[in-house]
């Protein structure tokens, strides 16, 4: 029980690195990067995408692994498993 408090814990940051490179892309490109510009640099479409959609998938990874680490069901890690590759798949399908 003491090693899932830990791993809580220590994940916490990563949650919030993770959230907030999603709502702020552009933001979280830039970060310790803004020194090398004299104006602030256009970025374009696909790269605020694809930060998105990797912010998200991480999300969906670091939960897997949490929730693998506290539960022994298989069922619960398959249904994580199954709703990353379908959204994996939609994101996909829809561009």
């Amino acid at each position: 029980m003491a090693s899932a408090i830990i791993i809580i814990i220590l994940l916490l940051p990563v949650y919030g690195v993770l959230i907030w490179s999603y709502f702020y892309p552009e933001e979280s490109m830039l970060f310790g990067k803004r020194w090398m510009y004299k104006e602030e640099p256009e970025l374009s479409e696909d790269s605020i995408r694809y930060t998105k959609f990797v912010s998200i998938i991480a999300i969906f990874i670091v939960t897997i692994l949490v929730v693998s680490s506290f539960s022994d069901n298989a069922f619960v890690r398959l249904l994580l498993i199954l709703g990353l590759v379908s959204y994996i798949g939609y994101k996909l399908l829809k561009k």
